[in-house]
């Protein structure tokens, strides 16, 4: 069957594909397949998922944090296309300016904004720390008045901080770590059940296997993902901005 990369499904994008996927194969009668056992085993930990990413979202905690990591991917954003804007400045030290600020970013990646959480929090930290101590990169920032915009980034990022240790302090049990476990294990049981399915198709003698319409099926699901993640990848390319893993 077709694959997919799984670890680059944002968590409510996993958790509707592996939801969608048990979906088809309930739709195909998997008792006659003979896979009801390894479907089940499936279920259980979709199920596990789903209670723990539910867990999270209903924090109140959680939901601030979406706000202030919408906030910081806005400022670091803002400055990043301002300065995209200033490298087609018809005044050569503006130019230069603004691409030794571009350099300075691009010492630490691609697509800031997109970055897992803690990714994010730990390459923005380090940006600031360059713009308020380098000399060089001081004076760029000065001369094109970019202190509102820093301090903003260093406040929200700082705050994003604070509620994010906060969150992980009160909600151990449903924290970004304890549902990338989980994530792991129900992967574990999606390949399981994956490969039952393709090992029974290919031990079939006479044609048609019973379960090349399962198979297509799943395909088709598994393709209109693979879909969205080439999309993403192609818009990250262009510009500066991730994705939550929440």
């Amino acid at each position: 069957m077709n694959a997919i990369d799984l670890p680059k499904l944002r968590n409510a994008e996993y958790l509707q594909y592996v939801k969608d996927y048990s979906g088809i194969i309930n739709l195909n009668n998997p008792t006659q397949l003979g896979i009801e056992a390894k479907l089940s085993a499936f279920n259980n930990r979709i199920t596990e998922l789903e209670a723990l990413y539910k867990k999270a979202l209903a924090s109140e905690k959680t939901q601030e944090l979406l706000t202030l990591d919408e906030r910081r991917d806005d400022a670091i954003n803002g400055i990043y296309y301002f300065l995209l804007s200033q490298t087609y400045h018809f005044e050569a030290d503006k130019q230069q300016k603004a691409q030794l600020l571009l350099s300075n970013m691009e010492l630490y990646g691609s697509g800031i904004s997109r970055l897992n959480y803690q990714a994010e929090t730990a390459t923005l930290n380090n940006i600031i720390r360059d713009w308020e101590n380098k000399p060089e990169l001081i004076d760029a920032i000065s001369s094109f008045n970019l202190s509102p915009w820093v301090n903003e980034l260093k406040n929200a990022n700082d705050e994003f901080n604070t509620k994010y240790l906060s969150r992980t302090q009160e909600y151990g049990d449903a924290s970004p770590e304890t549902i990338k476990l989980k994530r792991e294990e129900t992967n574990a049981a999606y390949y399981a059940l994956r490969d039952r399915i393709d090992a029974l198709h290919l031990l079939v003698e006479t044609p048609p296997s019973p379960y090349a319409t399962v198979i297509n099926q799943l395909n088709a699901l598994t393709d209109q993902y693979n879909k969205l993640l080439v999309n993403r990848t192609d818009g990250a390319s262009t510009g500066n901005s991730e994705t939550p893993t929440v």
